[in-house]
């Protein structure tokens, strides 16, 4: 599968821009690629991993 920009990933997944944004700069999620100008490139299933990851940490406090 073809690495996703930010604005296709947030398409996959549902949610808007910003919120990836959000995700990413709290170091939720870490993108696949970041090029030399400083955009990301997302694997669409590897960021659902990482959201699993985190949603399964939180149900077991």
């Amino acid at each position: 599968m073809p690495l996703l920009t930010t604005g296709e990933l947030a398409k996959e997944l549902g949610v808007s821009r910003g919120a990836v944004v959000k995700w990413t700069n709290a170091g939720m999620i870490k993108p696949e690629v970041t090029t030399p100008g400083g955009h990301h490139r997302w694997d669409a299933e590897r960021v659902r991993e990482q959201l699993r990851e985190i949603q399964d940490a939180k149900r077991d406090e």
